[in-house]
Parts: C-alpha cells; structure tokens; sequence
C-alpha cells in the first residue's frame, strides 16, 4: 500500500507545485500582523486636555499655540512625582471674571477648583484621526480601548476551535476560503462601525474568521511538502507575520483615518477569495476521506508541475493515517508526564501571546515617534527564524526554546530598570526582549506538536494552544491599566511571566532525533523508546554495510 509520503518522494517535496502554492500561502500571514497589533496606531491615544470653549475662542482670538493655551489654562497635577498638566481635569472658573488676556505670560489658579470634563476633550493629533478620538475614549473610559483588543481575542478563540473542526470537516481548502470571505465582509463591517460597542461586535466576529483562516492555511501548506520541510515551511510561514509588520507603520503613517487604514489592512482577505483557483486541496485530507479520486486529479497536476513522470505505485494510493482511537481531554491529563508537558505548553502559549503582545502594544504608550520605534522593534524579530533554523538540529529544541524565553525575561527587568535619558541602551534591551520573544512564540508552535502521541496530538496542540488567546485578552488590560500606575510595571510582570517559562521548559524533554511518539508509554516511558532505538540502529548495523547504515533515514525521527 501506498501513503501520500511515497508520492511525494516520487513527485517531488519540495517542487514547483509546492513552492508556488507556499508563495502564495505565505502572504496571508501579512495582513494577519495588521489585524494582530493594528491597535497600536487604530487605538493611538495622543496628548489630550479638557475642551473649554472659553479657551477656544479665545485661542483663536488671541492667535496662541495649541502648548501656550494649555500652559496657561490647564491645571496642574501629581503623576509618579512630577507636575504634569491634566488629561481629565480643568479649572472651574468663568474665564472672563480671570485675569486672563492675550498678552497673559502666568496665571495664579492655585486656588481655583477643578472638576471633571464638561465638554469633551482637546486631542494633539492634528490632520489625523484613531477610534480613542473619535468615541472619546479616555480618562474613565479608557478602559475600553482595551476590550478592542480582548475582544479579537475572543473571537480568535472561537474561531480557531471551529475553524479549526470544519478544515477537518469539510476541507482545508474550503475552511480557509470561508474564512477569508467572513474576514474581508467583518473587516469592511468594522470600518463603517456607527458606535464603539457596535465596533467592539464587529470586531469580534473579526477575530473569528482571521485566525482560523489562517491556521487552514499554514495546516494545507504543511501537508503538501515532504517531512524534512515542514518545520522549515512552518517557521518561514510564520516570518511573513513580521513581514506584515513592516508594511503597518508605512500604512498607518500615510493613513490618517483609522477607518481607511482599516478597509486597507481587510483589502487581501477580499484578494485570497482568488484562491479558490490558484490553490488546491489538500491531497492528504482528501485520502483522509476517501476522495481517491479527486487526490489522484491533484497528485497528476502537481507532477505535471513539478515535471515529473507520475509514479507508477499510484493505484495503490491509500490513507495510513487513520486512527481508530478516540482522543479526549483526559488524555492529556491523565498520566504524570502528559500532565507535566500540557500544563508547560499551555503556561508558555500564554507567556508567549501576553508578552509578545504586550511588547508591541507597549510601542504605542511611549510618546515617541509611535512610526519610527514600531519599525525599529518589529526588525529585529527577522534574526529570530534564522536563529531557529540553525540552532534546533544543532542543539536541539529545548535549550534554544528556554533561553530565548529567559532573554525575554532578563531583557524586560533590565528595561525596567535604565533611565528614560538612556533612550538608546533601553531600546536595544528592549529589542533584545523583543527577539526573545519572538523566538519562544515560533518554537512553542512545532514543540507542542512533537511532545504529545500521533492519537492526541491534534487535540494536544488544539487545548494549548487556546491559551494563547486567553493571553491576548488579558495582555491589554495587564499594559494599559498597570501602565497608568508606573509605565514600566507591565514590564515587570512580562519579565516574571517571560523568566517562568523559560525554567519549565527546562523540565521538558528533548525531541532532537527522537522519534514522534506514537503512544501514551512512549511520553511516559521514554527510555523504552531509546532502547528500541538503540536495537533498531543495531539490526540496522548487522544487516547493512557501514556506509549504507548512515544514510538511512527515518522519516519518523524529527
């Protein structure tokens, strides 16, 4: 009988047909990075003081500049030790009864009252507009900047599970163009969104589709290359998120209005639709199902592609794969090393999505140049998919695994801790925190998958991974609401988060050239598999000449 991975031998597994199916898959990840993180200039909160329009009329009578009117007219109050001019109060006083005129230089108002924003607010942000601007989304109700991201969150967690159950369902292919179609209408719908609570929906159902459309794609891109490209294929797959990245800043900085810069990021949602005739399914998955026949009219278009003959053994093209056991939660939990490993993944899917997160979100509350910093610290995450790919066969998984979250950690307490005069030092640590980061949330992806038996490993991957999402809903509120106590206390908490992690992944295994676990006992017993193993290297030995021996290869060995 014979499997998928045969053709692929025979047809080529990394080819023509494959590579330009990935080119093409690899550009969904990049609008991914604007719907991720574009809170950071949709949700820019500028400088802002109360509106007195008083203060207004007179600004524009007297001919004064945005800082001498708020010199003069905004009161002053304590933060962290230093007089700084409000964002949430102002005086109550009747101008004219004041002194105030428009040769005024000081004006002594220690005496006079405050009280909350009668009329709205006063934004720095000339020519320019975010959603904070435009719902008035500060002082008491700044808060609610945050549920735009926690609930994208939601939606992500959603929607990845049932997503996630109709690619197995009804197909990888179709899964992700229903995802697509969902993602450019909820996109469309969110930039025309009439209130802030109404945005909050349409945002969530935002969330639903974007994520799952894009783990369709990253499951069919896998499946179409041979063993020894997956990871490969999955970690460059996950690099054109950053890539997206560096397009956002340029965007945002030429986009004025956060609704147009909104239809701009959901734009190729609308453009993947075109997929439906570029891209195929996913052989693998019609073999799953018994579609031998559609995967036959595939595999010969994929030789033809690939300009190779069609194998011979084709007629005898069968799913291996099936599984007869049932998979639960339980198993997951059960025993002590499955037990072990699923809370150590879920604690680092966690880490990973609060820090990571947090770190790019933290870009946007610094007060500098929000376009500059976003794509200084977005660059240095491009070192980190290199930085895998040559170190996992190398050293193995676990060791670069730790560190780069132990990095992370040490890199966010150091920040923490330089002056703000040190502009330069704190941005490189930060950045350094950065890749970090970066490398622990690319890892956690492929190291889940190897730590967990062929049966559970779906799932495995599937209940972790949902912490990730649980992550992204906490992260905001850990940033913002911290960040009005101390501006650094949000990278104290990412430091300890960042630092736990990294020490239990140290109490993981190590999966360099072992094989993928096929049952329960292999995680529990692991000495076992070594010594069966160690017997087939010597079978292997006694029945081969030496240099036959060392290109042997078994494609379960990862």
């Amino acid at each position: 009988m014979t499997n998928f991975d045969d053709i692929l031998e025979e047809t080529g597994k990394f080819g023509r047909f494959q590579k330009r199916m990935f080119a093409l898959l690899c550009l969904v990840s990049m609008p991914w990075a604007g719907v991720y993180v574009g809170i950071v200039f949709q949700g820019y909160t500028p400088n802002h003081w109360c509106r007195d329009s008083a203060v207004v009329e007179m600004r524009e009578e007297c001919g004064w500049t945005l800082e001498n009117s708020r010199r003069l007219t905004v009161p002053l109050v304590n933060s962290s030790g230093v007089l700084q001019q409000s964002s949430c109060k102002q005086y109550e006083v009747d101008w004219n009864t004041t002194s105030l005129i428009c040769d005024s230089k000081e004006l002594n108002l220690s005496r006079i009252p405050t009280t909350e924003c009668k009329e709205g607010w006063e934004y720095d942000y000339e020519g320019r507009r975010s959603f904070v601007t435009e719902f008035d989304l500060v002082c008491s109700d700044a808060w609610l900047v945050d549920m735009y991201q926690a609930t994208l969150n939601v939606g992500f967690l959603v929607g990845s599970i049932a997503i996630g159950y109709l690619a197995d369902r009804f197909g990888r292919k179709m899964s992700f163009l229903m995802a697509s179609l969902m993602n450019g209408i909820a996109g469309i719908v969110v930039a025309v969104a009439p209130n802030y609570v109404a945005l909050l929906i349409f945002r969530m159902l935002y969330g639903f589709g974007v994520k799952g459309g894009w783990v369709a794609g990253y499951v069919l891109i896998t499946e179409v290359v041979g063993v020894e490209y997956r990871r490969t294929v999955g970690v460059i797959y996950q690099m054109f998120f950053s890539v997206g990245l560096l397009f956002l800043p340029l965007f945002a900085y030429f986009i004025t209005d956060w609704r147009w810069l909104q239809v701009v990021i959901t734009a190729p949602y609308i453009f993947f639709l075109v997929y439906y005739w570029l891209v195929p399914e996913s052989p693998r998955w019609l073999l799953s199902q018994n579609k031998k026949a559609k995967a036959m009219v595939i595999i010969e278009a994929m030789a033809k592609e690939n300009r190779v003959p069609l194998p011979k053994n084709i007629e005898s093209l069968a799913d291996d794969e099936a599984d007869s056991s049932t998979a639960s939660f339980m198993d997951l939990v059960r025993t002590p090393n499955m037990r072990k490993q699923t809370f150590i993944l879920s604690f680092n899917w966690f880490t990973s999505a609060v820090v990571y997160q947090g770190l790019i979100m933290r870009v946007g509350i610094l007060g500098g140049n929000v376009y500059v910093d976003f794509l200084i610290s977005t660059l240095v995450e491009f070192p980190a998919a290199f930085l895998i790919l040559f170190t996992i066969e190398r050293i193995g998984r676990r060791l670069p695994f730790a560190t780069s979250n132990i990095v992370a950690g040490v890199s966010c307490f150091i920040t923490a801790c330089i002056p703000e005069h040190m502009f330069w030092f704190k941005t490189v640590v930060a950045c350094v925190g950065r890749l970090g980061i970066t490398m622990a949330f690319e890892m956690v992806v492929f190291v889940n998958t190897e730590l967990y038996p062929t049966f559970v490993r779906n799932l495995g991957v599937s209940v972790c991974s949902t912490l990730c999402d649980v992550g992204g809903i906490v992260a905001p509120f850990l940033l913002y609401r911290l960040a009005v106590i101390w501006l650094e206390l949000p990278l104290i908490i990412f430091g300890a988060l960042a630092f736990m992690a990294g020490g239990l992944v140290l109490l993981l295994p190590e999966t360099r050239g072992v094989p993928l676990p096929e049952t329960i006992d292999d995680i529990e017993f692991p000495e076992k598999v070594k010594e069966r193993m160690a017997q087939k290297n010597q079978q292997l030995a006694n029945l081969l000449p030496d240099n036959d021996v060392s290109t042997n290869k078994d494609p379960a060995v990862v």
